[in-house]
């Protein structure tokens, strides 16, 4: 009798739970709209449109840029993996120079294609520690000065060997020690360690532990961190989304969702490296299916902390940076509707 009354008292609040969990569900995304982003009804309205919208995301220090983008598209999740996962077609967005794969395991053939630009040569023959115009931690400083003859001839070329070197090395150390092995930036006065300052870049998405717990475990704990919903790869590229060309390391980790209450997908690509501007940086975006019609919804978070936003000059540098990343989202997300859909259409 006592089990029969404590069966009864477990199910009758969970099936009265049932329609408030079904309907939360239904809301999606405009509820993570809502409570997570802040938008209003305005600019929802113009997602659901098919408009892209792109905010600026309030963030704690003003060294830390978070840009909040999404947009409604005729089209299924699935095309659009192929098409984040197509590499020729990434190197036509706005804002990319240059983007790779690497092998697996990863070969120092992979960054055949990579070279730094002449601006950074030039400035790497004074870095030292602590002073430095792209960012490296102290034993690529080091390697720099004691491996080149800065006064022998092909300078260029022997600087780009030892660059390849380095990232090929600095993406196996992390293969093996996840985040600690990521290291220590000491191009400027304050040391940044790049775990540290990822860890804090992602405490502040509070949406990604609530909706793809998973996801966020493994991006910290990687690579112990194991899941069947997931998979990753790595590639570099090189960017310019901001004041001069960057180049990057990242991890690209794919979640697939298991559940019809999942997103559909979730990609999340995770720096490793940034030569310029980015101690950390996650660009996560998910695809969310529509309860109402076939499409889905495209909706992204760029995250980021950069070096040089502080104090007065740092306070006009970082406008700048926001009001391009900000319109840079909003340009890739117009292009990506207009390529899914046109396929879509062709496919018809």
């Amino acid at each position: 009798m006592l089990r029969t009354r404590f069966c009864i008292a477990l199910v009758v609040p969970l099936l009265l739970m049932a329609p408030v969990i079904e309907a939360q569900r239904s809301d999606e995304p405009y509820r993570f709209f809502r409570e997570f982003v802040g938008l209003s009804e305005d600019q929802i309205g113009a997602i659901r449109s098919g408009k892209p919208v792109a905010k600026v995301i309030d963030s704690r220090t003003p060294d830390e840029v978070f840009v909040f983008g999404s947009v409604y598209v005729e089209a299924s999740p699935e095309k659009y993996l192929e098409l984040a996962s197509d590499v020729d077609a990434l190197r036509k967005l706005p804002g990319y120079l240059a983007i790779q794969s690497f092998s697996d395991p990863p070969q120092l053939s992979d960054l055949e294609g990579f070279a730094l630009e002449r601006q950074d040569i030039d400035e790497l023959k004074n870095c030292r520690v602590g002073h430095c115009e792209v960012q490296l931690p102290t034993e690529a400083i080091e390697g720099f000065k004691q491996s080149i003859d800065w006064s022998g001839p092909d300078v260029a070329n022997r600087v780009n060997h030892l660059a390849r070197q380095m990232a090929l090395q600095a993406l196996l150390n992390y293969m093996n020690g996840g985040n600690t092995a990521l290291g220590v930036y000491r191009d400027k006065s304050h040391p940044a360690a790049v775990a540290e300052t990822f860890e804090a870049l992602i405490t502040r998405l509070d949406a990604l532990p609530v909706y793809l717990p998973e996801l966020n475990e493994y991006l910290l704990e990687y690579p112990k961190a194991k899941s069947d919903k997931v998979q990753a790869g790595f590639y570099w590229e090189e960017v310019n989304f901001g004041l001069k060309p960057t180049f990057r390391i990242v991890q690209r980790v794919v979640y697939r969702g298991a559940n019809p209450s999942d997103p559909a997908y979730a990609l999340a690509e995770k720096q490793l490296y940034a030569s310029h501007y980015f101690e950390a940086a996650l660009d996560l975006t998910v695809c969310v299916r529509d309860a109402q019609r076939p499409g889905f919804y495209i909706i992204t978070v760029k995250g980021s902390k950069q070096a040089g936003l502080t104090g007065l000059k740092g306070s006009i540098v970082r406008k700048v940076a926001v009001d391009k990343a900000r319109s840079s989202l909003g340009r890739v997300l117009a292009t990506i509707k207009q390529t899914l859909e046109s396929h879509h259409t062709q496919d018809d």
